[in-house]
């Protein structure tokens, strides 16, 4: 998996602005032109992880985001299409950079270096690694993997979200 600073996407740190005064995370940010048009995807979060994000939180985002990426892209309106949607269930984390916005949030990562499926709770990334904290079986014992474990980003094949 590859680490891509947030930084380093066109826009995302003046859209990151807007949207953590809007209350939320951004998570990802797409801007594709298309055939004299813009098709901007951008992903959100709840800055608590044990928030969902529903239609209105979307909308909030859609509101305060629209008006300022038209006047930074330089399009008008009818040449300009926006969805704003949260990250679901069952992402797949697509950039390493990801695993910061989800600090807390139950994730399994698939470790090259032990051919499965690693599972845990992560507590804290950098540009390099991720480490995740065990995740309790239904007894209340932790996972036999026992303690923390970090996993650098070139050996993992594929994250996404655990849900329930």
């Amino acid at each position: 998996m590859n680490y891509t600073s947030p930084d380093s996407i066109p826009h995302f740190r003046e859209c990151a602005a807007l949207v953590d005064s809007a209350g939320f995370t951004l998570v990802e940010l797409q801007v594709v032109p298309q055939k004299g048009s813009v098709h901007v995807t951008a992903v959100i979060a709840s800055k608590d992880v044990k928030k969902d994000i529903g239609v209105a939180d979307c909308s909030k985002v859609h509101h305060a985001l629209q008006p300022e990426l038209i006047s930074m892209l330089g399009v008008d309106e009818d040449n300009f299409y926006m969805e704003v949607c949260s990250p679901g269930m069952e992402r797949n984390l697509k950039n390493a950079a990801e695993f910061a916005f989800f600090v807390g949030r139950e994730i399994r990562v698939w470790d090259k270096t032990v051919g499965d499926w690693v599972s845990g709770i992560i507590k804290s990334s950098d540009e390099k690694q991720v480490t995740l904290l065990p995740l309790e079986n239904q007894e209340g014992d932790s996972e036999k993997s026992g303690g923390e474990k970090t996993v650098a980003y070139e050996n993992i094949a594929k994250a996404k979200f655990i849900h329930l």
